[in-house]
């Protein structure tokens, strides 16, 4: 993979994750906060990877296919 393109897909996770954590512990946070830290960490991944993984990035590349211009071959 080139660095164009890595770059371009952490870019991508990233736009996923940044949202997704920060709704995730605004809506449960609160709950979470009585549970030990490494039983929120897993709690958190537990849900958000396959989010991430399954739904989000893949959400991501069709929007960025669909809003990137398209190169025809001749």
């Amino acid at each position: 993979m080139k660095t164009k393109a890595k770059l371009m897909a952490s870019l991508k996770i990233w736009v996923v994750i940044y949202p997704s954590i920060t709704l995730f512990l605004y809506l449960f946070g609160e709950a979470l906060s009585a549970l030990p830290l490494y039983q929120r960490t897993l709690l958190l991944t537990l849900s958000l990877v396959p989010w991430i993984v399954f739904v989000g990035v893949p959400l991501v590349d069709l929007i960025v296919g669909l809003i990137s211009p398209k190169n025809e071959k001749r």
